[in-house]
C-alpha cells in the first residue's frame, strides 16, 4: 500500500526545508474546511508521530480525511464550556500543541488551560463560547473582536516566567495579512527612496508608515471562485466555514480608527478600556459595506466584517508622543466573497439574520477562479499599493489536497504560525505583528500562488458624481466617510 506521502505527492517528514519537529502531542479542536486543509500540510512540514495526533470535533465530518492522513484518534465529541477541561486537560502537557480551529470554543479558556499545562496554542480567530454573540444581556462592545482580544491579551499579564507561546488569530486574515502589510510598507519605502530594510521595533514600523503617509490599510479580498452547482434557495454557500463566517459577520462592524479621521460615522462607538485604537458600529458586518480595490477586481464594494487585524495592526502602527497617539492608520477588512456567498448573504439578511437550513462549503465543485487577497495601502503620494496572494483553484489543488484557494491560504497561515511557535516556544500570548514576518512568509509563500505588488490610482471618490452628487470630504479622499457605502 502506498504511503500518505506517496498518495498526495508530498515530501517525506524530515526532508522538507521548513520542517520542524514536535516531540509532544498535537491536539486539534475543530476539523472543518480549514482543519481538513491544514492536516496534510502539518504532516508534510511538522515531524510528529500521527499516533500522537488527536482530533476533537463536533461531528464525524472529516473522519475519512483524518484516516487518509494517518490519524486514527478522531473523537466526535463537541467541546463545550461544561466539558472542555475534562476533554482536553488529560491530553495536554509540556511540549504539546493545541490548535483551536473550532467555532464556539473559547480561545481565552483554552489559552489559560494550555498555559496551565505548559502546552503551545494557536487559533485562527478569537472565539467565545457558544451563545456569546446572541446573548441579549451583553452590551454590543462585548461582542466585538476588540473586547475578545483584550480578554486574551490579559492572560499574558498574569505572572508566569517562560509562559508557553500562544499565537492569536493566525490564519490568512487575520494572520498572514499582517506580514503582507509589513512587506508592503517596505515596498512603498523603496519607491520613496527610503531604506527598505526591516525596521527593528514596533515604533520603527509605525514611524515608517507615518513617514510614507499611509492613512488607511484595507484588507482587500475579492473571491472569484465559481461552482458548477449554483446556490439554491434556503442554502448558505461559501468557500470556507459557513458557521464561522455567519458568526463574525453577525458581530458589530469594526475597524481600527486612524488619527486623520475627522468624521465619526453614524452609530459609531468607542471603547472605554485598552489602547482604544478601534471603533465599532452598532450594525452587523454583513449589513455594512465599504469601497475598496484589488488589481484584478478593480473598484468594488466589500463587507466590513470584523477581523482581529483591524484592531491589532492599527494598534501596532500607532505612534505615541507625550502619552497620546499622533499617528495611526484606519484599518479594516473589505471582503467581496464569491458570487454564491454574496447571494447567500443577501438571503440571510432578508431572513432577518436567521441562518438558512442548507449549508455548503465549496471545494470539489469549484470549476474556476482565483482568491485575490492582500492589503491595500492608501495615502502615499504615488497612489494606492496592493500586496498579497493571488491563488488559482487549479494551483491550490496541485499544492495540497482537501483545499480550495480560500482554505489553502488560511491553512498555510495556520501552518506557518505553528512552525514559528514551535521554534519560539516561550513567548506568551502574541499577535501576528509581533512574530518574525520573514520566517512566517518563508513557510507560507510556496502555497500562496502568485505574490503580487501592484500600484493603482484608485480613490473612493472616483465616479461618485456620475449619477447623483454626493456630500463627500473632497479635501481628503481617505476619510472613512468616503469609503463607507451609505
Amino acid at each position: 500500500m502506498r504511503s500518505f506521502f506517496e498518495v498526495y505527492g508530498l515530501i517525506e517528514e524530515g526532508t522538507q526545508k521548513n520542517n520542524v519537529s514536535l516531540s509532544g502531542r498535537l491536539v486539534m479542536v475543530g476539523f472543518g474546511s480549514v482543519g481538513q486543509g491544514v492536516l496534510p500540510l502539518i504532516r508534510r512540514h511538522i515531524a510528529v508521530d500521527p499516533r500522537r495526533i488527536t482530533i476533537i470535533t463536533a461531528d464525524d465530518a472529516g473522519r475519512d480525511v483524518a484516516r487518509a492522513c494517518g490519524v486514527t484518534d478522531f473523537r466526535a465529541e463537541p467541546v463545550t464550556q461544561a466539558n472542555y477541561r475534562e476533554a482536553l486537560a488529560p491530553l495536554l502537557q509540556a511540549g504539546d500543541f493545541l490548535v483551536n480551529l473550532a467555532v464556539d470554543v473559547s480561545s481565552v479558556a483554552l489559552i489559560a488551560l494550555c498555559a496551565e499545562r505548559g502546552a503551545l496554542y494557536l487559533d485562527s480567530c478569537i472565539e467565545p463560547w457558544a451563545g456569546h454573540y446572541t446573548d441579549a444581556s451583553r452590551a454590543p462592545a462585548e461582542r466585538t473582536n476588540y473586547w475578545l482580544r483584550e480578554q486574551a491579551r490579559a492572560t499574558n499579564r498574569r505572572p508566569a516566567p517562560g509562559r508557553p507561546t500562544a499565537v492569536l488569530t493566525h490564519g490568512v486574515n487575520p494572520g498572514l495579512v499582517s506580514h503582507f502589510a509589513k512587506q508592503a510598507l517596505r515596498d512603498v519605502a523603496r519607491r520613496e527612496g527610503e531604506d527598505d530594510r526591516e525596521p527593528a521595533s514596533r515604533d520603527a514600523w509605525a514611524r515608517l508608515a507615518m513617514r510614507l503617509g499611509i492613512k488607511a490599510i484595507h484588507v482587500a479580498e475579492y473571491d472569484f471562485q465559481v461552482s458548477r452547482e449554483p446556490k439554491r434557495v434556503g442554502e448558505f454557500v461559501n468557500t470556507w466555514s459557513v458557521e464561522a463566517f455567519v458568526a463574525e459577520g453577525s458581530q458589530p462592524a469594526e475597524l481600527g480608527w486612524g488619527t486623520h479621521e475627522r468624521h465619526l460615522p453614524a452609530g459609531a462607538r468607542t471603547h472605554a478600556v485598552g489602547a482604544q485604537a478601534a471603533i465599532y458600529l452598532e450594525q452587523p458586518g454583513v449589513d455594512t459595506r465599504v469601497r475598496s480595490w484589488t488589481p484584478l477586481g478593480g473598484s468594488y464594494h466589500g463587507y466590513l466584517v470584523t477581523h482581529g487585524e483591524s484592531v491589532s495592526l492599527a494598534e501596532y502602527l500607532t505612534v505615541e508622543e507625550g502619552g497620546r497617539a499622533v499617528y495611526r492608520p484606519t484599518v479594516h477588512y473589505a471582503y467581496r466573497p464569491c458570487n454564491d456567498a454574496m447571494l447567500s448573504i443577501d438571503e440571510f439578511r432578508g431572513r432577518g439574520f436567521d441562518l438558512q437550513p442548507g449549508r455548503r462549503v465549496l471545494r470539489d465543485e469549484i470549476v474556476q477562479g482565483v482568491d485575490e487577497l492582500g492589503v491595500l495601502l492608501c495615502g502615499n503620494r504615488h497612489g494606492v499599493y496592493w500586496y498579497g496572494s493571488r491563488l488559482d483553484i487549479a494551483d491550490a489543488r496541485r499544492l495540497a489536497p482537501y483545499n480550495n484557494a480560500t482554505t489553502l491560504q488560511t491553512a498555510v497561515g495556520v501552518l506557518a504560525g505553528m512552525v514559528w511557535a514551535i521554534e519560539n516556544p516561550a513567548r506568551g500570548v502574541v499577535d501576528p505583528e509581533e512574530m518574525d514576518s520573514g520566517r512566517v512568509l518563508e513557510v507560507a509563500r510556496p502555497y500562496l500562488g502568485e505574490m503580487v505588488g501592484a500600484w493603482g490610482d484608485w480613490t473612493p471618490l472616483q465616479g461618485r458624481d456620475r449619477l447623483f452628487p454626493e456630500r463627500l470630504d473632497r479635501d481628503d479622499p481617505w476619510q472613512f466617510q468616503n469609503v463607507l457605502v451609505r
